[in-house]
């Protein structure tokens, strides 16, 4: 199919790019805007009357077609020009894919996010607005039920993707000091679900549900949209600073577990933990050891700054984990890696656990040293 003529293109562009007549409010940068988060935050901004203009800024273009569309990598720092004019930046530019390479993952992010605040700054946007996780906080047996949003980061690199997060969240507190003049706020969600594939989605793919022994799991979720809603009232400064965001309260895992109607698995810690050590060292799942933490500990966020700006979650943790099970119904994953209905089938015969997938892994690997000698 050929392209329209560059004059109807360049005029329907300009039809769809310009401000609503009469509308007052922020001009918004939205990066990562075709898909997921970016995607459903775009079409939300666009309809606001609260804002003025969207720019929309993605490898591709998305579906979106009252945003003013530019495709380029975050990372090329061309990104300033295409920033200027604009009063508030939301950066959701993120890779955080099991799948992806870890060190190529590690580049985008943190690259990405440092070119943005650096082009904001440049452009003369006041506000920058990024999205990391309540992950960041930890998972650890003594934290505080609900941890404050200015609890400190206690949280270590070996989770999927939150030496990124942290590292995002150095850049935050760095950029005001390195641009004066340029605000950042950052946004924590909780256990994002509505078309998201993380590991801790990925745990209730599970024909069971792996419970450490002695550990004292609490489950908070965040429905996407309760996040486009917060991320909105950072863009409008109805809310400012470090905000978390997720369901009011939180279930215990007994009560996840009846909700779900999925049986625990309970296993030593030392079991569970150095066989899924074992499987992601030699390739067999994506996720670290790491990751398990978060399915162990409570890591569970009051929201209260965003609640005492007025903001209120519509979803319950009830209804999230319903929408959640409904989403994942009919995949098998065992230790974080997905599986086709056969192998699921034997998995769940042969227990579905990792401390049998990771022995069995382990011993191997170490007949076919013993043949290599």
């Amino acid at each position: 199919m050929s392209s329209p003529d560059p004059q109807v293109r360049a005029a329907r562009n300009q039809s769809t790019s310009s401000a609503r007549p009469g509308a007052r409010g922020p001009v918004v940068a939205v990066t990562g805007a075709a898909s997921g988060v970016g995607a459903l935050l775009t079409e939300r901004l666009a309809a606001s009357d609260e804002v003025r203009r969207v720019v929309a800024i993605d490898e591709r273009r998305g579906g979106c077609e009252a945003a003013e569309w530019h495709t380029l990598d975050v990372r090329d720092p061309a990104i300033a020009e295409k920033l200027r004019g604009a009063d508030v930046v939301v950066h959701l530019a993120l890779d955080l894919d099991l799948e992806t390479d870890a060190a190529a993952r590690t580049a985008y992010n943190v690259r990405g996010t440092q070119t943005v605040l650096t082009a904001a700054a440049a452009a003369g946007v006041h506000r920058v607005v990024l999205c990391t996780s309540s992950m960041v906080y930890g998972a650890l047996p003594d934290n505080e039920l609900p941890l404050s949003e200015d609890a400190e980061l206690r949280a270590t690199a070996e989770a999927t993707g939150v030496g990124d997060l942290l590292e995002i969240e150095r850049l935050a507190r760095r950029a005001p000091r390195a641009h004066p003049g340029l605000n950042v706020t950052v946004v924590r969600p909780a256990v994002l679900v509505g078309g998201m594939d993380t590991a801790l989605t990925r745990y209730f793919e599970s024909p069971r549900l792996l419970v450490v022994a002695g550990s004292r799991p609490a489950w908070q979720f965040c429905h996407v949209d309760d996040l486009c809603s917060a991320l909105e009232y950072a863009v409008l400064e109805k809310a400012d600073g470090e905000l978390a965001v997720g369901c009011d309260g939180w279930l215990e895992q007994e009560e996840v577990e009846e909700l779900s109607g999925i049986r625990r698995m309970e296993l030593p810690s030392a079991v569970a933990l150095g066989a899924a050590a074992r499987l992601h060292r030699i390739g067999l799942t994506p996720s670290p050891a790491g990751d398990l933490a978060y399915t162990m500990y409570p890591w569970v966020v009051s929201g209260s700054r965003l609640h005492d700006a007025g903001w209120r979650p519509k979803h319950t943790n009830e209804e999230v984990l319903a929408e959640l099970l409904e989403e994942v119904a009919g995949r098998h994953t065992v230790a974080g890696r997905r599986l086709g209905r056969k192998d699921a089938t034997a998995a769940g015969a042969a227990g579905a656990t990792v401390a049998l997938l990771g022995a069995a892994a382990v011993v191997r690997r170490a007949r076919k040293a013993r043949r290599r000698i």
